[in-house]
């Protein structure tokens, strides 16, 4: 099964109400060379300035960026040409990451394809370790930088040492 590791911005805490600026993904694989990046209209007139400062964007900017509709199809596409079967989402924070890649999906394609399930990569550590106070992003090589697909990478980066320590996962 294939994982995708996936980042996004957004500029406010929920989508519907706030908008999702920009997501990277990557096919999670030893080269990390198979990447998405879609940078997405606001779809609502709030914004929080400090939420959406994270993303290094201005509001201008944002709203001179491509429809939601369109990036979400072309993300589509792009998932269903590199991938076979079930792919799995995961995520630095699938809590936060998922809501708005699901609610996208769903609003915009009216299905999701990743389904109705994800994974927390910082989770997996933890239990790796049998140690809930352990951070894995001491495995990362890329720097985080809020570029989305810089952020995906380092943590796909993460999980692929994470196997090189013993977990058992399999990425095709």
């Amino acid at each position: 099964m294939p994982y995708i590791m996936v980042d996004i911005e957004s500029d406010g805490p929920i989508p519907g109400d706030f908008s999702m600026i920009c997501f990277g993904a990557v096919i999670v694989e030893p080269e990390l060379n198979r990447t998405f990046y879609g940078k997405l209209k606001p779809i609502s007139d709030q914004y929080l300035p400090d939420a959406l400062a994270v993303s290094g964007f201005t509001r201008d900017e944002c709203l001179a960026f491509d429809e939601p509709q369109q990036v979400m199809e072309q993300f589509h596409k792009w998932l269903s040409s590199n991938c076979r079967g079930r792919t799995m989402f995961i995520s630095d924070n699938n809590g936060f990451d998922w809501q708005f890649i699901n609610w996208y999906f769903h609003h915009y394609i009216g299905k999701n394809p990743f389904g109705f399930s994800s994974t927390n990569l910082g989770s997996l550590y933890k239990g790796m370790q049998k140690d809930t106070f352990v951070n894995f992003k001491h495995l990362r090589k890329t720097k985080h930088t809020h570029d989305p697909v810089d952020d995906a990478r380092g943590n796909a980066e993460a999980l692929l040492q994470m196997k090189e320590m013993g977990l058992k996962i399999s990425f095709s």
